[in-house]
């Protein structure tokens, strides 16, 4: 029998779940899952993704948790499984994105709507592969004071491939920080600044463009380009939209 009881500490899986109709089995999720926003709103709020109210967990009595390697902390989860079956994904590219798809989906039996909304997603992002290697060099800003861009080895970088951006600091892994003399050495032709985990906002391009002068420099949605559950749905259209505002279709 699928798990009955399922806590999700990861905001993209729990929108993924409440996607594939688990919406009376879950019992509860983190503050930051916000989506759908209808639906979140009425589950127990266990915390947040790396300040998990251990608690609070014991008290709703989970037979299943949904963990992320990168986004939870790992003495949190092992913490956790020691108590309950705790199943941790690892996604750093968009294809680990739709295996993970698929996995969690047949982990709560809905095996065949998760291949479906796999196939959709794969099918919006056809396209793309005519633009790859084709568009301008970007540095993507995940975090300010101090500077951190998304580098390789992340799904952002993935992301960016995908959308046929070229990632001025792919030589790096992980979320380096980079100062202004690396920028002053980079002159990305485009820089993105995301919406989360910092909330950038227009009053913060003044700065880098000061840095980078000819920098063009745009705001995005976060929540396109690091949520790997059903949200992909929503990316092919909105990275369409980018590549048409900035003139490049």
């Amino acid at each position: 029998m699928p798990p009955q009881r399922i806590i999700s500490v990861v905001p993209s899986q729990t929108e993924l779940l409440f996607d594939l109709g688990l919406d009376q089995a879950i019992v509860g999720i983190t503050k930051f899952c916000i989506h759908p926003a209808e639906k979140v709103k009425d589950k127990v709020k266990v915390g947040g993704t790396k300040t998990l109210h251990l608690d609070q967990i014991h008290d709703l009595k989970p037979d299943f948790i949904l963990a992320n390697k990168e986004e939870n902390t790992r003495e949190q989860i092992e913490e956790l499984q020691r108590h309950y079956p705790v199943h941790v994904t690892d996604v750093n590219t968009v294809p680990d994105a739709l295996a993970m798809i698929r996995e969690v989906s047949e982990l709560f039996g809905k095996g065949r709507k998760g291949e479906e909304l796999a196939k959709q997603i794969e099918d919006t992002f056809y396209d793309f592969k005519s633009v790859q290697s084709s568009g301008p060099s970007v540095a993507y800003f995940i975090w300010r004071k101090p500077y951190m861009v998304a580098a390789n080895q992340t799904f952002i970088h993935s992301m960016l491939e995908l959308a046929g951006f070229q990632n001025k600091f792919g030589g790096r892994t992980r979320y380096p920080e980079v100062t202004e003399a690396d920028l002053k050495t980079a002159q990305p032709e485009l820089i993105l600044l995301s919406s989360e985990p910092y909330p950038f906002s227009e009053k913060h391009t003044a700065e880098l463009q000061e840095i980078c002068p000819s920098s063009k420099i745009v705001l995005v949605d976060g929540e396109i380009f690091s949520w790997y559950g059903s949200r992909l749905l929503k990316a092919a259209d909105y990275i369409q939209q980018l590549w048409k505002s900035l003139g490049l279709l």
